[in-house]
């Protein structure tokens, strides 16, 4: 980070040296105090914008809020400038809907007209998200720039399919699945929880597609439904580069796990075992752990 003009360089230093050690609180604290002392000299816009980073790396939304405001006023509008998007976020975060509306307009982006909150179909996405044993990629539906709905079944049953998560805005990742690229975005925080519990089945499939007729049942009806061997461990590294993706529906016994309510999933499993019994079956349906 360039270290701008400042009655208190040493102070400015400081900050970015706790910023090279990730110590966003005190980075936070420093270029703050800092920039509070001369809020309008030259290069103040990126001591501004910083400190909001730094407080929203902490999770911290309303500290990055107010400081995110500053940096954000002193931008210039319609040019893809980052302050916007930053404010974009912790506004989201807040439900400041109106806020939010005019950053992400500032930023540049063209939205569908409205008040309120965001809830547009901007296409498909992947959202890794936090997990009781670590992180996960999960395909999602964004619904503003900042925030998006899970559209497949997390394999950890703590998270839940229908969950709206607020997630970062740079790339951390690429999907490529059917010959289209997918970016993958970190997720901040679990915005709204879903109603939607993880259940798990044994299934018995004569071939892939059988399987595969399940999930498309589930989905169908506005559900979803996972193989649990179509599951990927990848390390750090893999999962933040760009990985080619596919459906996996294996023939032969194995644990599926659907999202839906439970009387829903019996009836759905019934009539895609029923039509092909020789084919499919079903039982051993439960919460999955």
């Amino acid at each position: 980070m360039a270290i701008g003009r400042s009655p208190h360089r040493d102070l400015v230093k400081s900050a970015y040296i706790a910023w090279d050690r990730e110590d966003w609180a005190e980075a936070g604290r420093l270029l703050e105090q800092a920039v509070r002392a001369a809020p309008d000299q030259r290069g103040s816009e990126r001591l501004w914008f910083d400190a909001a980073l730094a407080y929203k790396f902490l999770r911290d939304w309303p500290k990055a809020y107010e400081l995110g405001r500053e940096a954000a006023a002193r931008s210039r509008r319609g040019a893809e400038d980052p302050a916007f998007w930053n404010l974009g976020i912790a506004a989201t975060a807040l439900r400041d809907w109106a806020t939010a509306r005019d950053c992400w307009a500032g930023y540049g982006l063209d939205l569908p007209p409205g008040t309120g909150e965001i809830t547009a179909d901007l296409g498909p996405t992947c959202v890794r998200i936090d997990t009781r044993d670590g992180q996960e990629v999960v395909w999602a539906v964004r619904l503003c720039p900042a925030r998006a709905r899970v559209i497949s079944v997390p394999f950890d049953p703590g998270r839940r399919f229908g969950e709206i998560v607020l997630h970062d805005g740079a790339p951390n990742g690429e999907r490529v699945a059917g010959g289209r690229t997918h970016p993958v975005f970190d997720e901040l925080l679990l915005f709204e929880s879903s109603p939607t519990a993880t259940l798990a089945a044994t299934v018995t499939a004569r071939t892939g597609d059988d399987l595969r007729a399940a999930a498309e049942a589930f989905q169908l009806a506005g559900f979803g439904a996972e193989p649990l061997d179509s599951a990927d461990v990848l390390c750090r590294c893999c999962s933040e580069g760009t990985r080619e993706v596919a459906d996996r529906f294996g023939a032969g016994e194995q644990q599926l796990l659907v999202a839906a309510p439970e009387e829903r999933a019996v009836r759905l499993l019934d009539a895609w075992a029923a039509a092909d019994p020789a084919a499919r079956s079903w039982r051993d349906l439960h919460p999955a752990t």
